[in-house]
């Protein structure tokens, strides 16, 4: 799960908004941070394509909580019991608010939980603030 100086930061979306995955997208091209993005719309999707890419895991996930057919706290266990998934970093970004949903998450493993903001200026500002953080200051595990 290393990055290396010519790999980017790979982020996997789960998430069924697809304006809120488009959203976030343009957010990190708009601050420019160096990532590379991939898209699953609900946590069945996340757990294949986590299975699938085994051997090209991502760096971080941004995990939606309110998704059809698996939900995040379904997907985010999953996950944290898996020898192989478990060191991956969860981002919770979730449009809920909720202080049950906060605690569930980091019982669950979360790395943090951070709250969809309401306008595009709040939006780019949290994923700079993400970007900045992940990318550029957290030294993740091999």
């Amino acid at each position: 799960m290393t990055k290396t100086p010519t790999s980017p930061f790979k982020i996997l979306i789960a998430d069924d908004d697809t304006d809120d995955v488009q959203l976030t997208k343009e957010c990190f091209l708009e601050n420019k941070i160096s990532i590379q993005i991939n898209e699953v719309y609900d946590g069945q999707l996340l757990m294949d394509h986590l299975k699938a890419h085994a051997k090209n895991l991502p760096h971080l996930i941004l995990l939606d909580l309110n998704m059809p057919r698996k939900g995040g706290f379904e997907a985010l266990e999953e996950i944290k019991n898996s020898e192989t998934l478990r060191k991956i970093p969860v981002v919770i970004f979730s449009t809920s608010e909720a202080q049950q949903d906060v605690e569930k998450a980091y019982d669950l493993g979360a790395s943090c939980f951070i709250s969809k903001p309401n306008n595009f200026q709040e939006w780019c500002d949290k994923m700079h603030k993400i970007g900045k953080f992940w990318v550029e200051c957290v030294r993740l595990p091999h």
